[in-house]
Formats: C-alpha cells, structure tokens, sequence
C-alpha cells in the first residue's frame, strides 16, 4: 500500500495547516509561518493545495479520492460539502474523533491491524464508510492491551468529541449518533477549489 512517508511538521508547513490538525502537537516553526509562498500561488495551484491538504489530513492516496469526488458529484446537495462528509465517515477518522487513536495514522493502524468492530462485526477496512446508528468498539480480545487500557479508568484522557458521535467515559465504545454535516469538519478547507480542480 502507498504511503506519504513525508515528515508530518514540514508537510504541514507546506499546506499551510497545524499539526493539531493532525493530532500531533508539535508547535509550528516560526521559519516562514503557515507554509505562505513568497509569490502569488496561481489559480491551478491554489486548487491543487486544497486538495492536497484533504488527502494528506485524511491519508488518502490520489485514485481513492477521485473515486470519493465521483460519489460526492452523484449525491444530492453540494458536491464539495459532499466529499467532505465522506472523507469524515471514513472508519479510521470515527475511531481518531473517538479518542481511540492519538492521530488519524495510528487510527489507520489500528483499524488495519482488525482491533474494532462495527455492530459487532470485526472490520479490518480503514476506508470503511460508517453510518447513523452504527457502534464502533474495540474488540474483545484488544482491551486488555496497554494501548486500549489507558483509554478507561481514573487517568483516561477527556476527549472533545464532535456532535455526530457519542462515547460513554471510560468506556471502549462509541456510537455515531447522525450523520456528519459539513460543519462537523473542522479543517480550514476552500472545498469549491477542489471541485472547480476535478470538474475541468
């Protein structure tokens, strides 16, 4: 499988966008702030980052990505909202906004390595679109594990959840309440350029 093995601070600099975005919370080198290019970015390249940004946040590899846009441009409503909303309901995303994973990459791990089920079915698929209703927990036969059992007890980490999922505290299972909108994504992303980008 392909990987963007790109230091995460340096790639965040270039695309313009926090580390905290990606969970990790390094600070930000004051070296040319925010990744802002000396010259003007042409109109091409100003669409190109965006959708940069989205696949490196999400880890998702170029041809997985048209394939969300082409769904996307299917669905009802705005193509651009659409792909987002997509892209948020990807398993290993629901498993980091849960609090399960420190950042979506070790979601992606975690969720490859077969540690979740989805209504109590076991799914190894990263990319696994989850649904109103559906309950995500950490296996059975994984809790015991030190990863999984700093998650429970006095010492747990809060977590901010975002408002289409719930999780009881201390607990090892999550449940998404509805499905997300494009408020609930909270990268700071000019989706239209993305869509003008595919729909040349």
């Amino acid at each position: 499988m392909a990987k963007n093995m790109q230091p995460i601070a340096k790639r965040c600099r270039a695309l313009g966008i926090s580390p905290a975005a990606m969970g990790y919370a390094k600070k930000e080198s004051n070296r040319n702030p925010g990744g802002q290019m000396r010259k003007k970015k042409s109109e091409y390249a100003l669409q190109l980052s965006e959708k940069q940004k989205v696949k490196f946040v999400y880890g998702i590899m170029e041809k997985q990505f048209r394939s969300y846009y082409e769904k996307a441009a299917r669905m009802p409503g705005k193509t651009g909202d659409n792909l987002l909303v997509l892209v948020e309901r990807r398993l290993d995303n629901a498993v980091y906004r849960l609090g399960f994973a420190n950042t979506r990459r070790e979601a992606r791990q975690l969720v490859n390595h077969g540690h979740f089920t989805v209504n109590g079915q076991r799914v190894d698929i990263p990319s696994y679109l989850v649904k109103a209703g559906d309950v995500i927990e950490v296996k059975e036969g994984s809790r015991s594990s030190a990863k999984f059992k700093k998650l429970t007890g006095e010492d747990a980490p809060n977590v901010l959840l975002p408002q289409w999922l719930e999780r009881e505290k201390n607990t090892l299972k999550g449940t998404v309440t509805k499905l997300p909108v494009r408020e609930d994504v909270d990268l700071p992303v000019e989706e239209h350029l993305i869509v003008e980008l595919y729909s040349k």
